[in-house]
């Protein structure tokens, strides 16, 4: 009757002239591994002056990962060693076993030895060739969103309306809190350092068309722009690349829907309606902000503020965050539906698309501001 003996992990050599011969039997498995290195370990130093070795694995009784592991890495050591291996008596799942998990070393790749400055140079191209290729692949996405948008609003039946009312509220409205807020700290900043400033020349109330102009022009639609890029960009990007994940792209394809007007054309026109109210609400909040620390800082009353507000802004300096609006909630939406449908089947891929999308989405936002400056001071409006 067996014992727990027999089935330890063993190991016995002898020689026969010029030819080791191990025999190894028991259960060569993970939970003996110490003993397992031991005893291979001790192969290499009793084939030592041997032309031949060979390794009998009739009595194996258990073969596990570990153990062929082991198994392999001493055999290497031998052939390494200049001595002519070969291995019989295994049984045929031990032997493809033994195939599937033998040792292999592995080298640290060689590093080519380069100038840091050809190192700067070669990335800094890698960045141009990859935002070049941003750019063409963002022309063709905005082409197939224009296709798919145009075919909806063509055909009444196929528009989404119940899908663009969803997201309408879910980047407008669920954003009016922190847009109203943010804009309202940075608004009453704005005001409190104007008139610090300008106090030491006898202009303090000049703050409100400081403010007005500011905000109305730039910053209200910036810092919209900006958080709806971290906020409703990046949801975009982790729910199509979601998506993308799970092969639910794909089924759309097989059922005959185009994911491009099903999924990103709601979306998109969504962040377009939504984004030029979403700058009306953050004007009116930094206003509002700038007039209280102006009542506070400089006693300048409401109604003060309302009138020299309305003698510092034009009409078009109104108009200019609003026109601006649209196209920033363009950029956006296409930069995170472009990067959900770019996602591959890993976390890893979603969060890195996630991420591409906030970083990209914002520089678009600052760089396309930056074009309607030049542009509107060009035209004087």
């Amino acid at each position: 009757m067996a014992t727990d003996l027999d089935h330890t992990a063993r190991l016995s050599s002898r020689r026969e002239g010029e030819t080791a011969r191990f025999a190894l039997g028991g259960e060569w498995v993970l939970a003996d591994s110490a003993a397992l290195e031991k005893d291979a370990a001790g192969m290499a130093a009793a084939a030592r002056g041997s032309a031949r070795a060979i390794v009998d694995l009739a009595q194996i009784v258990r073969l596990d990962t570990a153990g062929a592991w082991v198994i392999g890495r001493a055999m290497d050591e031998l052939a390494r060693a200049g001595v002519v291996v070969s291995m019989e008596g295994a049984r045929p799942e031990h032997a493809i076993l033994l195939q599937e998990a033998k040792f292999r070393p592995f080298e640290a790749p060689s590093r080519c030895r380069r100038l840091l400055v050809i190192d700067i140079l070669a990335d800094l191209g890698s960045s141009v060739v990859s935002a070049a290729r941003d750019a063409y692949n963002g022309i063709g996405f905005l082409g197939e969103f224009v296709a798919a948008a145009g075919a909806a609003l063509l055909a009444a039946g196929r528009f989404r309306l119940t899908s663009l009312v969803y997201h309408m509220e879910s980047f407008g409205f669920r954003s009016l809190p922190i847009i109203a807020l943010i804009n309202l700290l940075v608004g009453a900043i704005v005001a409190q350092q104007g008139i610090f400033q300008l106090r030491r020349f006898g202009a303090g109330s000049y703050a409100v068309d400081l403010i007005g102009i500011l905000v109305l022009r730039e910053l209200g639609v910036l810092l919209t722009s900006i958080m709806i890029a971290g906020r409703s960009g990046s949801a975009i990007t982790a729910e199509l690349g979601s998506m993308k994940m799970r092969e639910e792209v794909d089924a759309l394809r097989v059922m005959g829907l185009s994911p491009i007007e099903v999924l990103v054309t709601p979306r998109i026109l969504a962040l377009v309606l939504s984004l030029p109210l979403l700058t009306f609400v953050a004007d009116m909040s930094a206003l509002f902000g700038g007039l209280l620390v102006c009542w506070v800082y400089e006693g300048i009353s409401p109604a003060g503020y309302l009138s020299l507000l309305q003698a510092a802004i034009g009409r078009n300096t109104f108009f200019v965050g609003l026109i601006k609006a649209p196209f920033m909630a363009l950029i956006i939406g296409l930069v995170a539906a472009m990067e959900g449908m770019a996602t591959r089947g890993s976390a890893e891929s979603l969060g890195r698309h996630v991420t591409a999308s906030v970083v990209k989405a914002i520089f678009m936002v600052i760089v396309v501001d930056g074009f309607f400056a030049i542009f509107f001071a060009a035209i004087k409006y």
